[in-house]
């Protein structure tokens, strides 16, 4: 397993990162689409078998448990780990049960720690941008944190460009712990972080940390243009969602993936994921399998070499419309 720097600082993270999103029975937006326990902790540990040594999850998932399980299941290999959370979601019915508050992530905090039954957390990460918080008391309570030895390294995730940018000026500006990565979500079917997300991290050296690398598993081979997502997949529960990327972009992008996986003898799975690790700036990769049988075809992706020539016919499938400024500039990538 290849390992990588995350972003300028001197953490290293192996480049398939096992997302543990699909562990604990979820009643929230996860609610019927999780691993059973039994399932998730052969994922687990096939995945650490196999060298992947990076694990994400949130107190979101299924509201605790993803956290509780990993606490049960990692005993003594968690010294051994990179282990990220996140906060942002709300955790109770309270106002102060949510958002980037410095009440709300010491809290959120210190309950991560006990449900991971762990000291320190390798990557405490922002969800998501709260507009309701000034950027400075989100960061000194991040910054307090670091200091108190209980988060080694902070990031954030679903930040529009200029929030990461405003919160990087202000870390710098006021001596704090700075962002070291972003997390977002960047697929062959899902480009748009490449408008205004992409960019300043590869700027400003953060390691960029993909979700949803699959497109929710449209990039998985289960799913065929003109045909109602497979019965069991997660398609089939979020119809809502699956109306949104059945379009013939979408349908471009997949086919696209079909064909060069037949022409390097791979899967549809494994050259997508393929791709995005073949991107600069690419920290690492989040995979999240609800079983053992999609986990191993995962982590097949990183015996996928790309050609040039194949990553070219990839982008130019899945290219979407960039809008101004940058069609008026001319580029057909932002970057």
């Amino acid at each position: 397993m290849e390992h990588r720097r995350l972003g300028r600082s001197g953490l290293k993270v192996s480049s398939l990162c096992l997302g543990a999103m699909t562990f604990g029975e979820s009643g929230n937006f996860m609610k019927g689409v999780t691993s059973t326990d039994d399932e998730a902790r052969r994922v687990l540990d096939r995945a650490l078998d196999a060298g992947v040594d990076f694990i994400d999850t949130a107190n979101l998932y299924g509201e605790g448990r993803s956290e509780t399980l990993l606490g049960e299941w990692l005993g003594p290999r968690r010294k051994g780990l990179v282990l990220a959370t996140k906060c942002r979601f709300p955790t109770g019915p309270g106002p102060m049960d949510q958002g980037l508050s410095r009440r709300h992530i010491l809290q959120a905090c210190d309950d991560s720690l006990r449900r991971l039954r762990t000291e320190w957390i390798d990557l405490y990460q922002v969800h998501m941008q709260d507009g309701s918080t000034d950027i400075e008391e989100t960061l000194r309570a991040l910054d307090d944190l670091v200091h108190a030895g209980k988060v080694r390294y902070v990031g954030c995730s679903n930040y529009t460009g200029y929030r990461l940018t405003e919160s990087l000026w202000v870390a710098d500006r006021r001596n704090l712990s700075r962002f070291e990565s972003m997390q977002l979500q960047w697929s062959l079917v899902e480009r748009g972080a490449e408008r205004e997300m992409v960019p300043p991290c590869r700027a400003f050296g953060l390691g960029i940390l993909v979700w949803s690398p699959l497109g929710r598993g449209l990039l998985s081979g289960k799913y065929r243009r003109g045909q109602a997502p497979p019965k069991g997949t997660r398609l089939a529960e979020w119809k809502d969602t699956y109306g949104r990327y059945d379009v013939e972009q979408t349908w471009r992008a997949v086919e696209a993936a079909e064909k060069v996986a037949r022409d390097v003898g791979s899967t549809p799975a494994r050259v997508a994921l393929a791709w995005l690790l073949a991107k600069p700036g690419v920290s690492s990769v989040i995979v999240g399998a609800r079983d053992t049988r999609q986990l191993d075809d995962n982590l097949g992706a990183t015996a996928v070499k790309l050609s040039a020539a194949q990553m070219d016919a990839l982008d130019k499938a899945s290219a979407p419309s960039w809008g101004y400024p940058y069609e008026f500039i001319g580029s057909r990538e932002p970057w």
